[in-house]
């Protein structure tokens, strides 16, 4: 973390990634003011927090007991009405038009700092603090991302949204540390519940990781709407009924509810005839995709004389990929077959551990 002192909008969600990261800094020396976002319903921002207990007043509660010990002052911002018309109305439109989503990487840049942005320059801080585990460099003038100490908890891939301004104005505590240094540092610091603080996976307002109960409370309708309809095979057989096509994704296996006497995948879907197409493994793969609304970091115009590692989701190691730059986007040829590439999901691209640009698989 780069050492430049001066006043820190501190945002914090309750858990222990944030709460570190608040300690680490008024160590090096900086005025923090704390902010917890309150973004759904009862629900405050919080990516580092357990979400089967998922008692939000509890969590904002938590941060601004932690800021009250440790001497600074504590802001909540609601949020609710940004959040809901950005990100969910989002989410739940991408699964309409039969792409999943990926709603920690539109909020990052539009709802978190986007608003902490303003409410940073509302409180004359210097800059942003999150408890991401990711790091910041900056060669030939520009700023990027580059994965954080602990490659098992790396979040770059959420972050490739965040813009020359936003990276200019943010540090990231927690980049050069892992995780049990982290939880080593809150419990030596007299934090012991949140040093043994489970932490979840899940979508921050997808209760249990249940979207499609989600989909179904949040449209009108649903049932009416999204009707069953065919599976089909690829060759173009109906195999089966489906039971609404939102309710599935490209490399989806489990829940399937037909037997076809092979390990049936999601393969495609299509919205418009109300189809899921279903396939086995092999056919899941493939070599080429097409990527819009494209962020660079690391370079203000893409290479060409190199691949790239392409990450096309978060648990996913990439691999090498040609990226040819056009007007509407890039156009991404893998070297080696990759499985399961879902329109919707982020396609991220990487120089060895550095984030070079990334954007959304068509």
């Amino acid at each position: 973390m780069s050492k430049r002192k001066g006043k820190v909008l501190m945002a914090m969600s309750g858990g222990i990634d944030s709460s570190v990261a608040a300690l680490l800094l008024l160590k090096e020396g900086y005025e923090l003011v704390g902010v917890t976002f309150y973004n759904f319903d009862s629900i405050p921002y919080s990516c580092d927090a357990k979400q089967d207990s998922y008692n939000r007043v509890e969590s904002i509660m938590e941060a601004k007991s932690l800021a009250e010990k440790l001497g600074f002052e504590h802001h909540t911002l609601d949020i609710r009405e940004e959040f809901k018309s950005t990100i969910i109305a989002n989410f739940i439109d991408e699964y309409i038009h039969g792409r999943t989503p990926n709603p920690c990487v539109l909020c990052n840049a539009y709802v978190k700092w986007g608003l902490l942005m303003d409410e940073m320059r509302k409180r004359e801080c210097n800059y942003i603090a999150t408890g991401h585990y990711a790091q910041i460099q900056q060669e030939n003038g520009r700023y990027f991302l580059q994965k954080g100490k602990d490659i098992t908890k790396d979040q770059t891939y959420f972050l490739w949204m965040l813009t020359q301004q936003n990276l200019a104005s943010t540090l990231f505590p927690l980049g050069e540390m892992t995780k049990q240094a982290v939880r080593e540092i809150a419990a030596a610091n007299g934090f012991d519940t949140l040093s043994k603080k489970d932490e979840s996976q899940e979508i921050c307002f997808i209760p249990q990781n249940d979207y499609r109960h989600f989909l179904e409370n949040n449209i009108e309708n649903y049932s009416l709407r999204f009707p069953s309809g065919d599976f089909l095979n690829t060759a173009g057989d109906v195999v089966g009924k489906h039971s609404g096509y939102p309710n599935y994704t490209i490399g989806q296996r489990k829940g399937l509810g037909v037997a076809l006497g092979y390990p049936a995948y999601v393969v495609a879907i299509n919205p418009k005839l109300n189809q899921v197409i279903l396939g086995k493994k092999e056919e899941l793969f493939g070599d080429s995709c097409f990527i819009k609304n494209i962020n660079l970091m690391k370079y203000d115009t893409l290479p060409t004389d190199k691949p790239f590692t392409v990450r096309i989701r978060y648990r996913n190691e990439g691999v090498l990929a040609r990226l040819q730059q056009e007007e509407e986007g890039i156009v991404c040829q893998f070297l080696t077959p990759i499985d399961a590439i879902t329109p919707g999901q982020s396609a991220v691209f990487y120089e060895n551990d550095d984030l070079v640009g990334g954007g959304v698989i068509q």
